[in-house]
């Protein structure tokens, strides 16, 4: 960016005439696409910290099918891996003098229960639940509150080579200030409108090379990614040790960390790899498409974060692709895609003759109006 602006007013310099000044916007440096800022200052004199916990860069995970609800026994063993990182980190946010410790799921396994074990959580940290869904990620909960965020159990982003690395969901490659990012950085642009530092993190030792952003966090590296599906173990007992300490250097110098904000407005978009696919969109007028990637400009991380909800949406098309090669290949195949050419066909039937209309969302029971973050 910056060897463009110098070409432009390079080239304005030389055409202008001898008494023609360049105007100050045209030689201004490009706008830097994100900044670092100053955490607030507490107004309450309470320190909060907020834990955000997914399920793939947890210690002693080495099973991609430890953070997969439906796998049986490996994800109830992921399950206590997760409660075990938690706990080591929450032990430690106190040790360094937070007074309350909150956690909230950035998972989303699909288990209608929280995928951390509450019973065996620690008493001193508190789960959040809500009333209505919300997306951890982006509605933040009790924005107004906390002093820092803390994340376990992440993983590296999509083409790093880390442990199940992947951003949002399979096949998906996130941009933000024009730039690819882990879920990690979504979540300190998002805590980054209301001045709260992503303080600490952990996760495989390709999440802590996409991090070099963030060169203020504390880190603890898990263990180390020798592929999508498999991992070098690290001593669980010496990680665990790593995390309360990291975790109590971090609150200790929370004050020096760095709030990350996006510089508005912002180029945001999505990188499609497979199994996802956006080539279909190629050709759409308005559309800024190359190489399976759409970009968009967004006046606000709200604006750009639902805009790349939306693209993921397209782009999971791509994964009909692979689930067609594999009923080509089971016996039953060409009966089954028979089966839902034939429903697609009767849809369409229905609809026009206005015999089908979307059902009515069922009504949630008391009992099911607890949300926890991702499900």
């Amino acid at each position: 960016m910056r060897l463009v602006a110098v070409l432009v007013c390079l080239c304005l310099t030389a055409c202008a005439s001898p008494s023609e000044e360049v105007s100050p916007e045209v030689a201004q440096e490009p706008q830097p696409a994100s900044m670092l800022t100053d955490p607030a200052a507490d107004t309450d004199g309470v320190v909060r910290v907020l834990v955000y916990h997914d399920m793939e860069g947890l210690s002693g995970q080495d099973d991609p099918r430890t953070f997969d609800f439906g796998t049986g026994e490996y994800y109830e063993h992921g399950r206590q891996m997760l409660v075990a990182d938690v706990n080591a980190v929450v032990a430690g946010l106190f040790d360094g003098g937070a007074d309350e410790v909150h956690i909230v799921d950035g998972h989303g396994s699909g288990n209608p229960e929280p995928d951390l074990d509450l019973a065996q959580l620690d008493p001193r940290a508190t789960m959040i639940f809500r009333e209505q869904a919300f997306d951890a990620y982006s509605e933040l909960p009790e924005p107004g509150i906390y002093d820092a965020v803390a994340v376990v159990g992440m993983h590296a982003k999509t083409g790093s080579g880390g442990f199940a690395s992947h951003t949002y969901t399979l096949g998906m490659d996130i941009l933000l200030g024009g730039r690819s990012v882990t879920e990690t950085e979504v979540i300190a642009y998002s805590w980054g409108r209301v001045d709260v530092p992503v303080i600490l993190a952990s996760g495989d030792d390709r999440l802590a090379e996409d991090l070099a952003t963030m060169p203020w966090l504390e880190y603890v590296t898990v263990k180390i990614a020798t592929g999508a599906d498999s991992a070098q173990l690290l001593p669980v007992d010496d990680v665990h040790s790593q995390m309360r300490e990291a975790a109590q250097r971090a609150v200790e110098n929370r004050n020096q960390a760095r709030v990350m904000k996006l510089t508005m407005p912002t180029l945001a978009g999505l990188r499609a790899v497979p199994p996802a696919r956006l080539d279909h969109l190629e050709g759409v007028p308005g559309i800024q498409y190359a190489d399976n990637t759409v970009t968009f400009e967004a006046d606000d991380f709200m604006a750009a974060y639902h805009g790349i909800e939306a693209l993921v949406g397209v782009a999971q098309r791509g994964y009909w692709r692979l689930y067609n090669e594999v009923l080509r290949q089971h016996p039953d195949g060409d009966e089954i895609q028979g089966l839902i050419r034939e429903a697609v066909d009767q849809r369409w039937f229905d609809v026009e003759s206005d015999r089908w209309s979307p059902p009515e969302p069922e009504a949630e029971t008391e009992e099911e109006k607890r949300h926890f973050g991702y499900t």
